[in-house]
């Protein structure tokens, strides 16, 4: 009778650990980029045209920037995931899922790496 493994060895923890790092340093250079695009007052050369043309300019830029802010806070919430997985790795509890206990299977776990719940317990959730 064989035995489930109730958790990630050290080895497999490492590698997680290693590919969180990778996407943290990519997640915090762009979270860096969006913040910086948000700081910067750009007239983008509208000073001397129409005054309709400047208030339709100021509309899309205040949507633009509506959207960036959007993208800036989804950006910081993964963020803090990735610091909670990394958490996770240290308590070894890292891949077990929320819900059921069980593994977090190693495929989802490399393509969403702060994942919580397995794909059955994903699935259950959006019923």
């Amino acid at each position: 009778m064989e035995t489930q493994k109730t958790r990630y060895s050290d080895a497999e923890l490492a590698e997680f650990k290693e590919l969180i790092n990778i996407k943290l340093k990519e997640a915090q250079e762009d979270y860096e980029l969006l913040k910086s695009s948000l700081s910067l007052s750009d007239n983008h050369g509208t000073d001397d045209t129409g005054r309709t043309f400047n208030m339709m300019e100021d509309g899309s830029d205040t949507l633009s920037r509506e959207e960036v802010a959007q993208l800036a806070a989804r950006q910081e919430k993964f963020i803090q995931s990735l610091h909670s997985a990394l958490v996770r790795i240290e308590n070894k509890t890292y891949g077990i899922c929320r819900v059921t206990g069980k593994l977090i299977k190693k495929e989802r776990l490399r393509l969403v790496p702060h994942a919580t719940l397995s794909i059955d317990a994903k699935n259950a959730q959006n019923r």
